[in-house]
């Protein structure tokens, strides 16, 4: 039989291949291979309260479907839209510190965000753009009122207010106000702001007829299909739709669930936010803790996707009127930020089932951050310190694997004279581990206990926005783009190979070529990782041939450097 411990090992580095290759086809547009089916839903889009039949065409019934698209053809006449303003259409362009926001007056809807302190990363000398509604690209944030021929996103809404936050000010007050259509207005008040990303949108609704309204407030997020550009192809994040509610928490929803309307997600809720959500960056609504909401999440149309939540008001009689608070965010998944903001939007920053692990490390990271002052050596840090915390575990690893190496002589001379039976090599081989009192799995076990944490920090590091234009040392001016010349993932693949020559050479030859393939072909997908997932290997092959060094020469094992043979 095989050497137990190696093969053990062996299967779980194929496991990690194999789920990186599931991620990939993910990222494709594939059905994961092991991820569970979703339970089909009877709709993406919910029921929500009843609605006057003025809003909702003959023979259907009140749902999100009730809320406006996106955009409609120039000259066209749209729900919500007064035939008698004369209001002008224009574009708002606003400015905080660290905030510019284009605001089109049609609505009042956010079409573009500029962040003035992140960096595009294809264009370095541009500011990042996450929002935005231009030729090739639709990711905008709309609100308005259904349930009758009430304003939408698309009624004209006139300005008031200044565009730029004034030095010494720590608040920038924008306001939007339609015309009354159908006996209501709506008045839009954006307050955004010093150092913030969350902004407060009061949401104001006035009864200027004669008889009792009940309109609902929709707010939605409406983003294209397409992935964002310049995702990389060797790993996959999450770009779609998310709702965060207290009873099921975070759920994100695929675009492909969408078009076969099998999205499946709490459609009711009194908590939560809904989220556009792609690498970095989100945009979020939120309502108020307590006051009832519909979600949905629906196509639009071609490769249009829509988000949002639905609630009604209270029976507004002439002369009344009532005002929702509401909060958008459009801005970088900064963890502390949104916990700051609303409980779970920092979920957006998706770490998927480690994340019980991966935020701790996360925690520390950022402390280690705040002291050392350089993100690349807080990697460094890091690591060294989860080494420290699993030396011992290590230890009992290495020192098992010393153990065996001693015994591989006597091994392999066993397996040579009895190749022919292969039983009796079986019974002869249990009893050269027992007399030796070598415990095959001993260096296994070890290993097994750590992966999730190490996994955890790989994703971690993958996730945090930080890393985004975040220099080391050198040639290094960011973590979250690959090495331009490729050294660093040299240095991995060497380290990997140097860990691979320390441990023993297995008596199986096809094994024996195996354990030098496969490090390098896991070490060719990191040419292509971040900088910091690459330092973060490196570090850790580092430590581990160190300390496996050292408690090789303390049991009498030298190391040796069991070089490949293919012959």
């Amino acid at each position: 039989m095989n050497d137990i411990r190696r093969t053990i090992l062996w299967v779980i580095f194929g496991f990690a291949m194999v789920m990186l290759w599931d991620k990939w086809q993910v990222y494709n547009g594939h059905k994961p291979t092991f991820g569970l089916a979703r339970p089909e839903a009877s709709s993406s889009a919910p029921a929500v309260p009843a609605a006057p039949a003025s809003s909702v065409p003959t023979g259907s019934s009140p749902s999100a479907s009730s809320v406006p698209g996106a955009a409609a053809p120039a000259g066209t006449t749209v729900p919500g839209a007064s035939p008698a303003a004369a209001i002008p259409r224009e574009r708002i362009t606003v400015s905080t510190d660290v905030l510019r926001l284009t605001f089109d007056t049609e609505g009042a809807s956010v079409i573009r965000s500029e962040f003035l302190k992140l960096k595009d990363l294809a264009h370095k000398d541009e500011n990042f753009v996450l929002l935005d509604e231009s030729a090739g690209r639709m990711y905008v944030a709309q609100s308005g009122l259904i349930g009758g021929s009430f304003p939408t996103h698309k009624t004209p809404m006139s300005f008031s207010g200044e565009r730029t936050l004034k030095e010494g000010a720590n608040e920038l007050v924008l306001k939007f106000e339609s015309a009354d259509v159908g006996g209501v207005k709506l008045v839009k008040t954006y307050t955004l702001k010093r150092g913030a990303y969350d902004i407060s949108v009061k949401q104001e609704v006035v009864n200027t007829g004669s008889t009792t309204v009940s309109p609902q407030l929709y707010l939605q997020l409406v983003r294209d299909g397409n992935k964002p550009a310049g995702e990389s192809s060797f790993y996959s994040t999450f770009t779609g739709p998310a709702v965060y509610t207290e009873v099921k928490k975070y759920q994100k929803i695929e675009f492909k669930d969408i078009d076969k309307e099998k999205a499946d997600f709490e459609k009711q809720a009194t908590n939560g936010y809904v989220a556009m959500v792609q690498h970095y960056f989100a945009s979020a609504w939120i309502l108020p803790d307590g006051v009832k909401r519909d979600l949905f999440a629906r196509k639009i149309d071609g490769n249009l996707y829509a988000v949002g939540m639905i609630t009604p008001l209270d029976n507004l009689a002439p002369g009344t009127s009532k005002a929702v608070e509401t909060r958008f965010y459009v801005g970088p998944q900064e963890e502390k930020r949104l916990e700051a903001i609303e409980p779970g939007l920092e979920l957006v920053k998706d770490y998927g089932w480690l994340t019980i692990l991966a935020k701790p490390l996360y925690w520390l990271l950022d402390k280690l951050h705040g002291f050392i002052g350089n993100w690349g050596w807080s990697i460094v840090a890091l690591v060294f310190l989860l080494k420290i915390a699993f030396y011992w575990l290590n230890a009992k690893a290495y020192a098992s694997m010393a153990k065996m190496k001693a015994i591989n002589p006597k091994i392999t001379e066993m397996r040579e004279r009895l190749k022919d039976n292969p039983q009796q090599m079986q019974q002869e081989m249990m009893r050269i581990y027992r007399e030796e009192k070598v415990n095959p799995m001993g260096g296994c076990f070890p290993i097994v206990v750590q992966i999730p944490v190490f996994i955890a920090l790989y994703w971690v590091l993958l996730s945090s926005v930080e890393m985004r234009n975040a220099p080391w040392v050198l040639w290094i001016h960011d973590l979250s783009a690959p090495d331009p010349y490729f050294i660093m993932p040299l240095m991995m693949t060497l380290t990997t190979l140097l860990q691979t020559a320390l441990n023993p050479a297995p008596p199986d030859p096809m094994q024996a070529k195996l354990m030098w393939f496969m490090p390098l072909a896991f070490s060719v997908m990191f040419f292509f990782f971040p900088a910091g997932l690459v330092l973060y290997w490196i570090t850790n092959n580092v430590l581990s041939i160190a300390q496996q060094w050292i408690i090789n020469t303390r049991m009498g094992v030298p190391p040796q450097f069991n070089l490949p043979k293919f012959r």
